[in-house]
């Protein structure tokens, strides 16, 4: 099971993944820079899903929900049908 540690392990890796440093990911989600910092460290033990959205977002990810033990949402399953010959 996911837990808010680990999605804010996954934020910072985001981050990281896009070369974006907390200013860059804030000025682009339109959020302080300390937010970021708030929601990659947990300092309240709490995170905002809409602020979590708009810096994936701003960072050119989405978030998606897939059933537990399933690394495949709906939309990769329709994809590889829609184009057979690609390789997931």
């Amino acid at each position: 099971m996911t837990n808010l540690a680990d999605v804010a392990d996954m934020l910072k890796a985001v981050r990281h993944d896009t070369r974006l440093s907390q200013e860059e990911l804030a000025r682009r989600a339109g959020v302080a820079r300390t937010t970021v910092a708030r929601m990659e460290t947990l300092a309240r033990n709490d995170m905002s899903v809409s602020v979590l959205v708009r810096l994936l977002e701003a960072a050119g990810y989405d978030l998606k929900f897939v059933a537990h033990g399933h690394g495949r949402t709906l939309e990769d399953i329709l994809a590889e049908q829609r184009n057979p010959d690609a390789t997931p």
